[in-house]
């Protein structure tokens, strides 16, 4: 009885040790123990920062692998991801190492990627990213302490004293040594804003003289009208502008319009030609202009007619005529 009660106990000791054994491996594993095999990707780093196997991989937090193996590889590290078969990472997936606690382990955490992409494959590298350490968080805030007590060191030499003595002396120094100069500045000061406060002057008329305020903004409805106009003078110029250029008017057909132009330019020449006939005496009129023959034979024409009407006077009608005929022929 005694040895089949040993026996039994033999037996179940055995169990335990078993039971712990597996729990054991499933935890440096990563519980990949009778679970069909995934893929594995290949992630390089600078630095691991304390990763090792076992460590879960994890997408939004939800595991999906565990750190198979860590290896150097020339000039980095690589991480082998074990990824779990019904997991698929788009092929722009980028993996970092994590904390999931100031005072927890290190975790591999990949982003989502885009839906729908191409997939990553069994022995594909995933891009990566450098994360901050805490160590080196720590180690920045330890230099920024260090930083912020030499300053404070500076301000109390400052405030405290020194070869000229500290800020508050050299405060107290400063207005003692020109105390009466502030106290007539300050009176000064009154002065001019009781003159303000009076009207008086340019400006105190400026502030208390409703009138000039008045007429202040009359002025500048006034330059705001001119503005106006000169807007509107702006936009009806342009409107001319714009018509001319579009041959509209007298001026547009004589600026753009090539008939009327070259119409212009036929009666300017044939002005000019006129001109010169006249200037050289030539036809009828240039020679009324220019030859003194007709001027002289027309003189002496209205001389005979001048003698003629002398004439009529002291004789008859047909006396008259008979002077009219000799005086002209």
């Amino acid at each position: 009885m005694n040895n089949t009660s040993q026996t039994i106990r033999v037996g179940l000791f055995f169990l335990l040790g078993l039971a712990l054994a597996w729990i054991t491996f499933e935890s440096l594993n990563g519980g990949r123990l009778f679970k069909k095999q995934g893929y594995t990707l290949v992630a390089g780093f600078a630095n691991l920062k304390g990763l090792k196997t076992g460590d879960e991989i994890r997408m939004a937090g939800v595991k999906v692998g565990a750190i198979e193996q860590t290896r150097l590889a020339d000039h980095r590290v690589e991480a082998l991801l074990a990824i779990e078969p019904n997991v698929k990472i788009p092929a722009d997936a980028v993996a970092s190492i994590e904390q999931s606690s100031l005072l927890g382990s290190n975790y591999l955490g990949i982003t989502f990627g885009t839906p729908g992409g191409a997939l990553l494959k069994d022995q594909d590298e995933i891009k990566t990213k450098v994360t901050a350490d805490m160590s080196e968080v720590i180690s920045q805030l330890g230099n920024l302490g260090a930083k912020l007590d030499q300053v404070v060191g500076e301000i109390g030499k400052s405030l405290g004293g020194g070869e000229g003595g500290g800020l508050f002396q050299r405060l107290d120094k400063l207005v003692t040594e020109n105390g009466p100069k502030l106290t007539t500045t300050i009176s000064n000061l009154q002065d001019v804003t009781a003159k303000i406060k009076n009207g008086e002057g340019t400006f105190g008329k400026l502030v208390n003289d409703t009138k000039l305020h008045d007429d202040l903004l009359a002025s500048v409805g006034e330059i705001k009208q001119a503005a106006a106009d000169a807007r509107t003078f702006m936009g009806d110029a342009k409107g001319i502008v714009t018509d001319v250029k579009a041959g509209k008017g007298t001026l547009g057909l004589l600026l753009y319009d090539e008939p009327t132009a070259s119409s212009l330019k036929v009666s300017l020449n044939n002005l000019k030609e006129v001109s010169a006939k006249l200037n050289s005496g030539q036809g009828t009129l240039g020679k009324l202009i220019s030859d003194d023959s007709l001027y002289l034979s027309v003189q002496s024409t209205m001389k005979k007619a001048d003698r003629m009407i002398d004439g009529l006077g002291d004789q008859g009608p047909i006396t008259a005529v008979g002077v009219a005929a000799q005086s002209l022929f």
